[in-house]
């Protein structure tokens, strides 16, 4: 069966309706049938709990504290690199932003702009740069982290979809991140500017960020734009600081400009890096 034949079923599913359920059930507090379910998920999907802050599943109140737990100190020690990897996951894509336009799968890309919110001026920031689309799926880490250090510039919640996102998906939808709901977060930094988009998709409840929390819901529908450059206290998060997380899984896409702000040369990718490869939050993501 071809991709699109096999994400047809999606266009038809009440999307909205099913993650509106999973958020609610994924936050209920139910006791012994929350812990019930905690268990055959992490038997289902291979959860590494040793890794965990908290190793004893009985202790999650809700099946949301479990899925955003923390790590244990040192779980994820951070490389000496320009930009560390912000995720524990899989690599769907990365390289270079041809003009505009992004790969996302074998005969589907789509353009800064869309991905962005339609910001023409903020999409041009990333001209001829580099992109990295990392998948997270339900058995990995949650949090979303720092590549780098950053000053917060602008949020936009961006209304859409809510495709899933998983690597069939990505085959099968056209423009497939650029059409479900998302958060962009504008940073700067000392190398020039850069963004990282949280993508939602079905059932994930909610994306929140450090600074505000939980960003959806609510869902109004139409775009939502917060810009923080006229803060009295600047937002600045470190190398490797936790920005964001996800309440049930999803992807990040990061964009970068075509050089860094002082040098001459594009994103130098980790050698080791390539489609479908398993990554961990800290290890190097590029110079």
């Amino acid at each position: 069966m071809s991709d699109r034949l096999a994400v047809l079923p999606q266009y038809l599913l009440p999307k909205q309706a099913l993650t509106q359920l999973a958020g609610a059930l994924a936050r209920a507090q139910a006791g012994g049938l929350t812990t019930a379910v905690i268990r055959w998920f992490v038997g289902r999907y291979g959860v590494n709990m040793a890794e965990a802050a908290e190793p004893d599943i009985a202790r999650y109140a809700s099946f949301n504290d479990f899925f955003t737990r923390p790590l244990k100190p040192g779980a994820r020690p951070l490389a000496a690199a320009r930009l560390i990897c912000p995720v524990d996951g899989a690599i769907s894509q990365f390289g270079r932003i041809e003009r505009d336009q992004i790969f996302q799968a074998k005969g589907h890309q789509y353009s800064t702009q869309a991905l962005v919110g339609g910001d023409a001026a903020l999409a041009a920031e990333f001209q001829d740069g580099s992109f990295a689309t990392l998948y997270l799926s339900p058995r990995d880490y949650h949090r979303i982290h720092m590549p780098c250090e950053g000053r917060l510039r602008r949020m936009i919640h961006v209304p859409g979809e809510l495709f899933s996102v998983n690597p069939t998906t990505a085959r099968g939808v056209p423009g497939l991140f650029a059409r479900n709901e998302r958060v962009v977060c504008v940073f700067d930094s000392a190398a020039g500017p850069f963004v990282l988009v949280l993508v939602g998709a079905t059932i994930v409840g909610s994306m929140a960020t450090a600074w505000h929390g939980i960003v959806n819901p609510p869902r109004p529908g139409q775009l939502r734009d917060w810009d923080y450059r006229g803060e009295a206290e600047p937002i600045v998060l470190r190398q490797g600081d936790e920005m964001g997380r996800f309440l049930l899984g999803s992807t990040v896409v990061m964009l970068f400009p075509k050089s860094p702000k002082g040098g001459k040369k594009g994103l130098r990718f980790n050698t080791e890096w390539a489609p479908a490869r398993a990554i961990r939050m800290g290890e190097k993501m590029a110079d």
